[in-house]
């Protein structure tokens, strides 16, 4: 059986998330300690926070540390290899560390930092994300270019599965844009919860930021291929990270684009909270995909993959 690890992005985060693991593995409690010690707040403060886990640059390094405590406990029981490692957009930087390109404590303020810088470049703005559902991908990219013909700011953002693409830009035009994308069939205009405009030209100043960090944490050691959320093609190699990983700041996440390029697996293994990736793959690919988000289906999938 041919295996490939997927990573959910921020939205994937609830209160408690983890805990179940952090209080009955060694690990988990290795990984708390570890992490308290070299960063600049408590992990599990946040876990247990709402109020953290709504703030960009907490709820970051959150999901890695979740998605990556999941993954290395379950890799700890299996003797079998991934073919490659797959994040959206945040969960991109959780592929890396299951790689071993990224160290998890290192990984966790990279992404603190980069929620950080995420969330200066867009204070003032009004700046949002909206999921726009029941239109084809080029319907509602012709529609925000004429928009943004017209001076407003609004840029396609996550193409997550057909019939479902989150725009980003200025929440006062987004919020102007429903009815004319419900005039052209979309069935629901919603907008999230978030202050921040990931994915598109408005988070333009935070790559000069980013990168020294980038470079500072990634090494050139990868045990598996990483599949890019810019390019949808796998790379290997630290240089290719950081300018790939530059350029997610400010391009679209093309996640279903990469599940259909590279579907030469029999399994899809998600590592998170919740299954959201699995529920974007069942529209995407006809690969079964299992999410491993408690100690249940840990071992249920441990025992599946060590008897195939």
């Amino acid at each position: 059986m041919k295996i490939a690890y997927i990573f959910p992005g921020q939205g994937s985060q609830a209160v408690d998330m983890g805990m179940e693991f952090i209080n009955n593995f060694d690990l988990g409690k290795e990984l708390v300690a570890k992490a308290n010690d070299k960063l600049d707040f408590k992990i599990e403060d946040v876990l247990k926070s709402q109020e953290l886990l709504s703030q960009t640059q907490f709820a970051q390094p959150a999901i890695l540390f979740v998605s990556s405590l999941f993954n290395q406990i379950f890799t700890s029981r299996i003797d079998k290899k991934a073919e490659f490692a797959l994040g959206h957009s945040l969960g991109e930087f959780s592929a890396l560390v299951s790689a071993g390109a990224l160290d998890t404590i290192d990984a966790m303020d990279l992404v603190y930092n980069r929620g950080k810088f995420m969330q200066e470049a867009c204070d003032g703005l009004n700046a949002g994300m909206m999921v726009v559902l029941g239109l084809s991908d080029d319907i509602v990219e012709n529609f925000a270019e004429k928009q943004r013909g017209e001076g407003l700011k609004i840029y396609p953002a996550n193409y997550n599965m057909d019939g479902q693409i989150v725009l980003a830009g200025s929440k006062k035009d987004l919020s102007k844009s429903q009815d004319g994308l419900k005039d052209l069939g979309a069935k629901r205009c919603i907008l999230l919860d978030m202050s921040v405009a990931s994915h598109c030209p408005i988070l333009k100043p935070v790559g000069s930021k980013l990168e020294p960090l980038l470079d500072k944490y990634i090494k050139d050691d990868f045990q598996m291929p990483i599949i890019s959320n810019v390019s949808k093609e796998a790379y290997s190699t630290k240089k290719d990270a950081v300018k790939l990983l530059k350029k997610q700041l400010t391009k679209p996440v093309k996640y279903k684009q990469s599940i259909s390029n590279f579907d030469n697996v029999d399994l899809f293994i998600e590592f998170g909270n919740s299954e959201v990736l699995s529920r974007m793959n069942k529209k995407i690919t006809k690969i079964k995909t299992i999410t491993i988000k408690s100690i249940e289906s840990l071992e249920n999938t441990v025992s599946l993959i060590n008897a195939s």
